[in-house]
């Protein structure tokens, strides 16, 4: 029958898959930032883990609330779009900043000559670049907060999907088939986040040049750059 736990599990599962595939805000920003920060598989799936939690949790939380106050699933939907806008525009800003430290950072690590006057008023000079971290250990001391952005960033992005699929049982007062419905969207979302997160980053490090190398944090800026702009755009 139409409107079953059956029906709506299967929904919540498709839902969770296509909502995450059809979404870069779900993947690139942790590959992009995997690569420009050099996090480790573990690192990024745990990050992803996390964040996915996050994301699913606040859709969850306001449409709760929402059922209790007695909104309207227009109400609900326009209130995800609000965030929606406001996450994308945050992921423009947060690429645009990190693509312009990134630029910066790959032009103070170009190869550049410096010259040296000696006692005997002979000039010497000799070319070399700042790659590798390890030529500033100063800088091991501080905390690398991108982890954090990224996931304020996909926690204030909307689950549209979860809301209308989370009302029916709701409002049938079935508290288990509303835990059950939720978790199954809340999985296959996760998993499948996992799953593409974790083959990006493999192909990523195979068909990353050396020669890229010190356009990594540029890339990784740009990258979450256009997945804001796929989000504002094209509603994503």
């Amino acid at each position: 029958m139409v409107g079953s736990i059956e029906v709506l599990a299967f929904t919540a599962v498709s839902l969770g898959v296509l909502h995450t595939v059809t979404g870069p805000d779900h993947y690139i920003p942790f590959v992009a930032m995997a690569e420009a920060r050099k996090w480790s598989l573990a690192k990024t799936m745990y990050i992803t883990f996390v964040s996915g939690l996050g994301h699913i949790l606040s859709s969850v939380v306001i449409g709760f609330v929402g059922i209790m106050i007695g909104s309207s699933l227009e109400k609900l939907k326009m209130i995800e779009s609000v965030r929606g806008d406001f996450a994308a525009w945050l992921m423009i800003v947060f690429g645009l900043v990190y693509l312009i430290y990134g630029i910066k950072k790959a032009v103070r690590n170009d190869n550049h000559e410096h010259k040296h006057f000696h006692l005997d008023n002979l000039l010497h000079s000799h070319e070399h670049s700042h790659h590798g971290e390890h030529l500033h250990p100063h800088a091991k001391g501080k905390k690398d907060i991108t982890a954090w952005v990224i996931f304020t960033l996909l926690a204030f992005g909307p689950c549209e999907p979860l809301i209308p699929i989370l009302i029916i049982p709701a409002l049938k007062n079935s508290v288990l088939n509303t835990v059950i419905i939720t978790g199954l969207f809340g999985i296959a979302t996760i998993t499948t986040m996992l799953i593409v997160v974790s083959l990006l980053y493999f192909g990523v490090k195979k068909t990353m040049s050396e020669k890229l190398f010190r356009f990594n944090h540029a890339i990784a800026g740009s990258a979450i750059l256009m997945s804001g702009l796929a989000v504002k755009v094209f509603g994503l």
